[in-house]
C-alpha cells in the first residue's frame, strides 16, 4: 500500500493499516459498509479511500482522487470515438462509435453482435492514439453467461488482431482485469445495477464503456401485449438511466438488440428484419447499426467464417451504408476484396 499510503492523510492512512490492506485491489474488493468496519474510518473518509486506491490501478493514466471524491469525473475531448480495431469498420462509423452516446447494435442469433461488443471491451483499453479510451468496460448480460472463454481468446490473439499498436503495449495491458461482468434477470435487478454499482465503477474511472446485452430478453419476457403502457414506462426509465450516465461520465453505451423477422428466414436482406421494442426504443438511441449473416462461407487459411454484413441504418454524423465482415479467431473484421471474390466463388460452388 505504499503508493496508496503517500495519497491519504495520515487517518485514513491509519485505518488501512490497521485492516491490514497491502493493495488498492484489497481495498477495492470489500464493499464501502465493510471498509467502515475493519477500518473505523467515517463514510466520506471511506469514500475519499476508495476514490485513491481506483486512481492507483490506473498508473499509465491516474485520475485525480481529489476529483473522484466530489463525483467529478475527467472530460473526453468533444467528438471523440471509440475504435472497434478495425480499418474497414473504424472507416465505416467514422472513427467509431461516439462517447457520451447510446449505439444501439441489431441483429439475429449468431449474426457477430456479441463477438463484436466483446472486442469492444478490449479496444476501450487501449490509449486515445490508438483508438481507445483507457478505460475499462462493464458488460451486463441479461440471458446468457458470459463468453470468458471467447474474451480469454480475443486478448491471446491481441497481437495479430492489433497490429497498428506496438507489442510492447499490449503486453502491458492486463486485458481481462478490466471487464467487469454483471448478471441480471429482470428489469429491476437491471436497474439497481444501472443506479448504484455501474455509477461507481464510471465514477471511479475504472470503466468507460458499458454493454448491455440484450435489452430486448428482458421486456420480451416481462411484458404481455396487453401491458404496453407499462412496458413503455420501463423501457423509458432505462433509456433515461443509459443517456445520463453516457453523459454525466463521457461513456460509450452500447445496447445490444434482437431481430423481428418479418419475411423470409432465408433472407439475409436488411429489409426482411426490423429490431425489436418498436418505435419508442428507436427514438431513444443515437446510432443504429445492424449485423446480418449471409449463407455464404469464406476461408482464410484453416480458418472459416460465415460472411456479414455490417450496416449503419442511422446515425447523424453517419451516411447510410455498410461494409462486409467476417468473425476470425482474433476478432471481427472488414473483408478484404480478395476475400470477397473468394468468398462468391465457394458460395457459387455450393448452389
Amino acid at each position: 500500500m505504499d503508493r496508496l499510503d503517500l495519497e491519504l492523510n495520515p487517518r485514513i492512512a491509519a485505518g488501512v493499516r490497521r485492516a491490514r490492506l497491502r493493495s488498492p485491489r484489497d481495498v477495492l474488493c470489500v464493499s464501502a459498509l465493510e471498509l467502515q468496519t475493519i477500518t473505523g474510518l467515517s463514510p466520506s473518509d471511506v469514500q475519499q479511500l476508495l476514490a485513491t486506491a481506483a486512481a492507483a490501478c490506473r498508473p499509465h493514466r491516474p485520475v485525480p482522487a481529489v476529483l473522484l471524491h466530489r463525483g467529478e469525473c475527467p472530460r473526453l475531448e468533444p467528438g471523440l470515438r471509440l475504435g472497434v480495431g478495425c480499418v474497414v469498420i473504424n472507416e465505416l462509423l467514422r472513427g467509431g462509435l461516439p462517447v457520451g452516446r447510446i449505439t444501439e447494435l441489431s441483429g439475429q442469433s449468431g449474426a457477430g453482435k456479441t463477438q463484436l461488443a466483446l472486442q469492444l471491451c478490449l479496444c476501450v483499453q487501449y490509449p486515445t492514439d490508438y483508438g481507445g479510451l483507457d478505460s475499462g468496460a462493464v458488460y451486463i448480460c441479461t440471458e446468457n453467461s458470459f463468453p470468458i472463454r471467447r474474451l480469454q481468446q480475443l486478448v491471446t490473439d491481441q497481437y495479430v488482431m492489433r497490429s497498428d499498436v506496438p507489442p510492447s503495449l499490449i503486453s502491458t495491458l492486463k486485458f481481462s482485469d478490466h471487464v467487469y461482468v454483471e448478471h441480471t434477470a429482470d428489469l429491476d435487478s437491471l436497474q439497481v445495477c444501472l443506479s448504484r454499482r455501474v455509477p461507481l465503477l464510471l465514477a471511479r474511472g475504472l470503466a468507460r464503456l458499458v454493454v448491455l446485452d440484450s435489452l430486448a430478453a428482458l421486456f420480451r419476457c416481462e411484458f404481455q401485449a396487453a401491458e404496453w403502457q407499462e412496458r413503455t414506462r420501463q423501457m423509458l426509465n432505462v433509456s433515461s438511466t443509459l443517456h445520463r450516465l453516457s453523459q454525466e461520465f463521457s461513456t460509450t453505451v452500447l445496447c445490444i438488440n434482437q431481430d423481428w423477422v418479418c419475411s423470409s428466414l432465408l433472407s439475409p436482406l436488411s429489409s426482411s428484419v426490423s429490431p425489436a421494442l418498436g418505435l419508442t426504443w428507436a427514438n431513444q438511441v443515437c446510432v443504429r447499426l445492424m449485423m446480418l449473416r449471409s449463407h455464404t462461407t469464406i476461408s482464410r487459411g484453416n480458418q472459416h467464417s460465415a460472411l456479414r454484413r455490417l450496416e449503419v441504418v442511422f446515425g447523424p454524423h453517419l451516411a447510410r451504408g455498410g461494409v462486409d465482415v467476417a468473425v476470425w479467431r482474433e476478432g471481427v473484421r472488414g473483408v478484404l476484396s480478395s476475400d470477397r471474390i473468394q468468398a462468391q466463388h465457394q458460395s457459387s460452388q455450393i448452389c
